[in-house]
């Protein structure tokens, strides 16, 4: 077995899934990765007047928790982020939520994600507007992760925030050099986080796990209240440019990149990771379900935006933020343009590719227990009289409809 991620999921999913109960979400990432860079998805078609090659690329399945697409939609992602940013000193925050409430999120996927959004952004947005640290309209960006460095379930929040804001006409910067206490921090955080649980419980708005009963559900508030949450803050950056290239490496492809596989048959996968205790690189060995379970328990719900803006990064605040460069005497903020991407070219002459054919998947829906996949394939509007002699008689995909079945089960 290749050591990638799709050759894992390609050899083991099928027998994984009539073992475990899984979510349409899980299914369908699962499905995604394994059909990424196939014909499943069908192809571009390209040739070459010169010499009359044929190139076919495969299409990618862009789903955020494939690791072999991502690269270009996070490149895209991180030069969107740079263009947005002010140029100030940034801080990094990360909030992390205690392992005792793991068992509430795999209850409550979409209501804990908001929720940790929302408890985040107010608790910093609130203490910054308050006259005794900042006193005003601060920027962030918040990042969700869920997982770890070995793929266990951890989740946790990093959140860029700007050394500035803005009140009213006028910009103010930290006079000290730390963002807020940290102890303050952590206290109306945790504030904020058990009074929404605490009221989506009384409403009926979330789910206990199936084997708590009441006394279990108090306990663990009461363990949780008297902990100390655990919340970093790191010093100033002179921009925040370093803390959005880090977050760039997590906003697409999942948590597990096919560099970091090393080894994986059909009983064990064999990975590396770097040890935050020692900074050290080492191995981890996991049986191959085992290592699939940790994959997909970090898809995200359908739907939800694992990056927010807030606040002076917030889309429709582009006029506080050029009020803010005014007052730093720098330029005002550029349209974010896309780059062109280069033409195929080809590989023998060296000549610009003709494109001639594309193969779509149209439809991908679930229906009886089998997924079923609607393809059309669609000649381009070029004019045939310019491609090469011979060119009708290589063999392609004929010109209509064909439903293509594939079991689940």
């Amino acid at each position: 077995m290749e050591a990638t991620l799709q050759s894992i999921f390609r050899s083991e999913f099928e027998s994984y899934r009539k073992q475990h109960g899984l979510s349409m979400d899980q299914i369908k990432a699962a499905q995604a990765i394994m059909d990424c860079q196939s014909e499943a998805l069908g192809h571009e078609e390209y040739v070459c007047r010169n010499d009359g090659h044929v190139e076919r690329q495969y299409h990618s399945c862009r789903h955020r928790s494939c690791p072999r697409c991502n690269g270009s939609q996070s490149h895209e992602w991180l030069d969107k982020i740079k263009a947005k940013l002010l140029p100030c000193d940034h801080y990094h925050v990360v909030f992390t939520l205690p392992h005792e409430l793991n068992a509430i999120w795999h209850y409550n996927r979409s209501w804990c994600s908001d929720k940790l959004f929302q408890a985040t952004s107010e608790t910093l947005q609130e203490l910054l507007n308050d006259e005794r640290y900042l006193g005003a309209d601060v920027g962030l960006i918040s990042s969700l992760h869920t997982w770890g460095r070995t793929f266990i379930f951890h989740p946790h929040m990093h959140v860029l925030v700007t050394g500035l804001g803005l009140r009213g006409e006028e910009s103010r910067q930290l006079e000290r050099d730390f963002l807020l206490p940290v102890g303050v921090l952590k206290a109306k955080f945790r504030g904020k986080w058990l009074s929404y649980l605490n009221q989506a419980y009384a409403q009926g708005e979330i789910s206990l796990p199936d084997d708590w009963a009441e006394p279990e559900w108090r306990r663990v508030l009461r363990q949780v209240a008297r902990k100390s949450w655990n919340i970093r803050i790191q010093g100033a950056y002179m921009h925040g440019d370093g803390v959005a290239v880090y977050l760039s490496r997590y906003v697409r492809g999942g948590p597990v990149k096919d560099k970091k596989i090393i080894s994986a048959n059909e009983k064990r996968v064999i990975f590396q990771y770097k040890d935050h205790h020692d900074g050290k690189t080492k191995t981890m060995p996991l049986p191959t379900k085992h290592f699939m379970t940790r994959v997909l328990w970090h898809v995200a719900v359908k739907g939800q935006h694992q990056v927010r803006h807030y606040g002076l990064y917030a889309s429709g605040a582009r006029a506080k933020r050029d009020k803010v460069r005014a007052w730093l005497g720098n330029e005002m903020e550029k349209e974010f343009n896309k780059p062109e991407k280069e033409p195929q070219r080809c590989p023998e002459c060296g000549d610009v590719l003709f494109h001639v054919r594309s193969t779509r998947r149209e439809i991908s829906y679930i229906k009886s227990g089998r997924v079923i996949h609607v393809q059309q394939t669609v000649a381009t509007d070029r004019d045939r009289s310019e491609l090469p002699m011979g060119w009708h008689s290589i063999e392609r995909s004929p010109p209509f409809f064909c439903a293509v079945r594939r079991p689940l089960n």
